[in-house]
């Protein structure tokens, strides 16, 4: 979420302070160091415009901070058990490590009972926090690398010069063909909190909240399946989008012109096309777009394509809830759901 310029600003005076009563109300990312501290953190204090805060510990991991290692953030309110510290000194140690139960082993860790413990301590899973971590460089990338070499790109990615994309060592190469096509990544902020979008000259691939749960493997399938390279850079078509949810946003835009390339199943696919013709405002039962599918008892599988879609809000799946009238669940959080659905309820009247 968006935080005000009140909040910031009463937040730094905690931080320069080192105000005890607001530990673990919230956490300051620094951006000449990488880190993220509590209020209470001993180090030289850093100005005002050098600092970021968030509200939670995965907020300042995905924007591409690391835990203090002075002041140990994420120890509040508990003191850290050994299983969890080792874990967090690993993470740091290969960050982009994806964890395997065989590697708890070799740290003498049983899985299940590190993962309890770090869900107590941090309010997430390891699994959340080491994607997070993960997540979090591919996305710092973006944000600072937006210049791209053109003649570095047309190159070749196996040339001396190392080239790689923002998500390579965390995900690993696509498969190698003759054709790579580039996809260009852009991260922005909403009143919702950031998103991240996925396009190229024509089309616009992924639209998503950075901390949606699964990102990062809807960007892996995505990668492999249009066998793409996913490079920091502009395009029209994201400067169409920034502009148009600008709009959107500000309630004076609720029909969408961005050209966007679907990808998946024939059923998915009609799933989508009902979701696209929901107008602003109203909204569809997953027992409606069934129905609307020939077959009630599609339920369950109209709600598993609901979930694949990866272009928030443009394919309004926050317009399909319950058939008893609850919210439902959504991709980016039932908050986000909520305040979508109020955003466009005036056009509906």
């Amino acid at each position: 979420m968006i935080m005000s310029e009140k909040k910031k600003q009463e937040f730094y005076k905690a931080l320069v302070e080192k105000n005890p009563q607001y530990d673990g109300i919230f956490f300051a990312g620094i951006k000449t160091t990488g880190i993220f501290c509590h209020a209470t953190c001993t180090a030289k204090k850093p100005k005002y415009e050098n600092c970021e805060f968030y509200l939670t510990a995965e907020e300042a991991l995905l924007a591409g901070f690391r835990p203090c290692k002075r002041c140990n953030p994420l120890h509040y309110p508990h003191s850290i058990p050994d299983e969890v510290e080792i874990l967090v000194a690993a993470i740091e140690n290969n960050p982009e490590k994806r964890w395997k139960e065989a590697d708890f082993h070799e740290l003498g860790i049983h899985s299940a009972t590190a993962r309890r413990k770090f869900k107590e301590v941090y309010g997430m899973t390891f699994v959340q926090y080491a994607r997070s971590r993960r997540m979090g460089m591919a996305f710092k990338k973006i944000l600072t690398g937006k210049k791209v070499i053109e003649q570095q790109v047309s190159v070749g990615y196996d040339s001396p010069s190392g080239f790689n994309d923002a998500f390579t060592k965390i995900m690993g190469n696509p498969p190698k063909k003759t054709s790579i096509s580039i996809i260009y990544a852009n991260i922005f902020s909403t009143p919702l909190g950031n998103m991240i979008s996925l396009s190229d000259a024509n089309y616009l691939y992924l639209l998503e909240f950075t901390d949606r749960r699964g990102l990062e493997r809807e960007i892996e399938k995505l990668r492999v399946k249009q066998n793409a390279r996913i490079l920091p850079g502009n395009t029209d078509v994201h400067t169409s989008l920034v502009h148009q949810l600008n709009l959107y946003f500000s309630n004076k835009l609720f029909q969408f012109s961005i050209p966007i390339l679907k990808s998946g199943t024939p059923f998915q696919m009609r799933v989508w096309d009902i979701l696209s013709s929901i107008p602003p405002g109203q909204t569809m039962s997953y027992q409606d777009i069934a129905s609307k599918l020939g077959d009630k008892n599609l339920v369950r599988a109209v709600g598993n394509a609901n979930g694949a879609n990866q272009i928030a809000i443009i394919i309004p799946c926050h317009r399909v809830i319950n058939t008893n009238g609850e919210l439902g669940g959504y991709g980016g959080g039932i908050e986000r759901k909520k305040y979508l659905l109020e955003l466009e309820k005036p056009i509906g009247k």
